[in-house]
């Protein structure tokens, strides 16, 4: 991998080794999975209890478990292969969402409480989960049936390359690993290229993020994916020095204090508008972006069933988010783009 620290793959004489270094933050223990196609698994034996499952390849159904798994099964041409999913109305993807509608892609219930006895009769290859900590008992339940379960681990990753990067691994489970990685490098050509002209700019437009919950301000802290697009953007974000994992929780005089006079102010939570931003906090209102009408959200471009597309496309796309912000902080670059996700806040 070039970015990515999560997971390796290994290429043996018949079979490949896939290893998920960091499931989730401050993981104590990896995962090992052996890769073999249908030829070589008849008459091939590992020792019991060596790898964490044995999947044959390429799989022909999968359960995943984020809707940031759908992208790369969308841009692999394997969406079709997906027969569940937890929370189906949370899918924004339109080739996706047609599958729903005709049926052949249950509901799951929730990520936490999955129901197993709907993904049992799936049976599917394999299910690709997603954990917190590894404390998930339906996924448990789901690897002792025998059901390979690999936790999928790009939400951890430090760089907005690096996670668009685990598009590999299911390139590996569907034996399209050139397909996956031609994919990922027109991904991260576009990001390099957007990052490089961004560099040729001499104004950094001084930013504020997140918005305030219950007297408590949210907002990336320097070393997140999203101020890392921020400073690829060659912006000045106003917190990029801080450091540390999850959101910076601020009050309200220290962020007032510090991005009063910010020039643009970026995706203010999941406020949809001026007026319920100035609803949900008066305070919100003494800002010169509010005042000026400089905000910019992705809260706005949602699918057909009201999900959040940034939350599902961003991380394979980071190279769009990139772009976005340059065409808003920078708008003498990048003149022919339309923003894909960031839309200013009505």
């Amino acid at each position: 991998m070039k970015h990515a620290k999560g997971f390796e793959i290994f290429t043996l004489n018949n079979y490949k080794i896939l290893e998920i270094k960091t499931p989730w933050p401050e993981a104590k223990q990896s995962y090992k999975y052996v890769l073999i196609d249908k030829k070589h698994a008849a008459k091939t034996t590992f020792l019991k209890d060596a790898y964490d499952g044995i999947i044959v390849t390429p799989i022909k159904k999968i359960v995943v478990t984020s809707t940031t798994h759908i992208p790369a099964l969308e841009l692999l041409n394997v969406e079709t292969t997906l027969v569940g999913f937890p929370g189906t109305n949370y899918i924004s993807s339109k080739s996706v969402r047609a599958l729903i509608n005709n049926g052949s892609i249950r509901d799951l219930g929730k990520n936490e409480v999955l129901n197993t006895e709907v993904l049992l009769e799936l049976n599917p290859d394999v299910v690709v989960g997603f954990g917190i900590d590894g404390g998930n008992r339906s996924l448990e339940t789901i690897k002792k049936s025998g059901i390979p379960v690999v936790f999928n681990g790009d939400w951890v990753e430090s760089s907005p390359l690096a996670k668009a990067e685990w598009i590999k691994l299911f390139g590996h489970l569907y034996n399209k690993a050139d397909k996956a990685d031609s994919i990922f490098s027109h991904i991260e050509k576009n990001y390099t290229e957007a990052k490089k002209l961004a560099r040729n700019t001499t104004q950094k437009p001084t930013v504020l993020s997140g918005a305030m919950h219950n007297d408590i301000w949210y907002l990336p802290n320097g070393t997140s994916t999203e101020a890392q697009l921020l400073k690829d953007a060659n912006v000045n974000y106003l917190w990029s020095e801080t450091e540390g994992s999850g959101s910076l929780k601020l009050n309200f005089e220290s962020v007032f204090v510090k991005a009063k006079n910010a020039d643009i102010w970026l995706n203010p939570s999941n406020y949809s508008s001026y007026a319920t931003l100035k609803n949900a906090n008066e305070n919100h209102t003494m800002f010169n972006a509010f005042k000026y009408k400089n905000i910019y959200t992705i809260s706005n471009t949602k699918g057909a069933s009201g999900g959040v597309l940034y939350f599902e496309l961003g991380m394979t796309r980071p190279d769009l988010a990139l772009k976005d912000i340059i065409k808003i902080c920078h708008p003498e670059l990048l003149k022919n783009y339309t923003p894909y996700f960031f839309k200013p806040l009505p």
